[in-house]
């Protein structure tokens, strides 16, 4: 049984998920990073997203994943003909890394942005990245360059956040500055490491 040792990292868009994830792994925690496996199953399969969504996907012989997001967040059956597509193989890889991890017996994080929703993977214990909604769309506006109507869909794809933030087993408190991300930070940190001694 993979995922023993697993802790699902999960949260919203821009409510800062990956400043966590590093500092997992400046604390040594291994991060098995669902978005890069996922990019990397995405260019394995290129010529078949060429062939579900035509050549203009493809720039500079890599996949577009704007053009793509574009595309998928706008349709709801586009979306769900390339999530039968790639879950079961992106799946496949995280599984296998997971099992890796769980030999050593200790815990490790497993990045997975649509965890509660995706509803995919057998792993007990989640933390949750948390922020406001208005930050959410203040900061995905700034940092992504998407205009306010983008955030806005992206959000309605996903778990309400304070909905997510009830599901969790652990909250890093997102909403204030860099220090306190840090005692938040180190506040879960402790309760994991303390929940599998």
């Amino acid at each position: 049984m993979a995922f023993k040792y697993a802790v699902a990292l999960t949260g919203g868009i821009a409510t800062g998920k990956s400043s966590v994830a590093k500092m997992f792994e400046s604390d040594g925690f291994t991060v098995i990073d669902a978005d890069r496996i996922a990019h990397e199953i995405l260019e394995e399969q290129k010529g078949k997203i060429v062939d579900m969504f035509g050549e203009m996907m493809i720039v500079e012989g890599k996949v577009d994943r704007k053009a793509l997001g574009a595309v998928v967040f706008a349709d709801p059956l586009k979306r769900k003909a390339l999530e039968q597509l790639l879950h079961p193989l992106i799946y496949t890889r995280i599984e296998n890394e997971a099992k890796a991890e769980d030999k050593k017996r200790k815990p490790y994080i497993v990045d997975i942005p649509l965890f509660f929703e995706g509803k995919r993977y057998p792993i007990e214990r989640s933390l949750v990245v948390y922020a406001s909604q208005v930050q959410q769309i203040e900061r995905a506006m700034q940092r992504d360059g998407l205009e306010r109507e983008a955030v806005l869909e992206r959000i309605a794809a996903q778990i309400d956040i304070e909905e997510k933030r009830y599901m969790a087993d652990f909250v890093i408190d997102n909403s204030g500055d860099q220090t306190q991300l840090r005692v938040e930070y180190a506040k879960a940190k402790e309760a994991i490491e303390k929940e599998f001694r």
